[in-house]
């Protein structure tokens, strides 16, 4: 058995943190849909891809977002916010189908590190206003449920060690 690893990848995985301080600066579209891309390449059982993702740039949306959490000033200093919720009618297991947005969400996290100056922060606290949320994006609750609000953006170096 050839037990040869790769310890860049190793080391990868262990540099990823949240980011919560970012300068809000442009990032270019094609970079939010690759990380997007990553992302869809998790796991999911039977290939459902169960997740549904609302990315959210407009200031006005973005602010309403924000007003669901107490992270108001990540969200709101993110370029780019992605509101994960589980789809309730693609999925076929809930425990699968939940452990799958688990690796979704991991795969774009990890699709951020790449980008050396990105930087993004898993915001599950929101998930006490599910509701509040479904109504912004005009999602009936019974076929959608909050999972997640990625909050990514450059980071601000300034505040990085803090």
């Amino acid at each position: 058995m050839d037990t040869k690893i790769n310890v860049e990848f190793f080391d990868f995985i262990k540099e990823r943190k949240s980011i919560r301080n970012f300068i809000y600066q442009k990032i270019d579209d094609k970079i939010i849909k690759d990380i997007l891309e990553c992302g869809r390449w998790a796991p999911s059982g039977r290939n459902s891809q169960p997740w549904h993702i609302c990315v959210v740039i407009h200031p006005t949306v973005k602010h309403m977002l924000a007003e669901n959490s107490k992270y108001k000033e990540t969200i709101e200093s993110a370029y780019v916010n992605l509101v994960i919720f589980l789809d309730l009618e693609r999925g076929y297991d809930r425990v699968k189908d939940l452990q799958a947005i688990g690796a979704f969400i991991e795969n774009i996290l990890l699709a951020v590190h790449a980008h050396k100056e990105l930087g993004a922060v898993w915001i599950g606290e929101i998930l006490n206003n599910k509701e509040s949320v479904n109504k912004i994006f005009k999602l009936p609750n019974d076929k959608f449920e909050l999972m997640a609000c990625l909050a990514i953006g450059v980071i601000d170096e300034t505040q990085r060690d803090k």
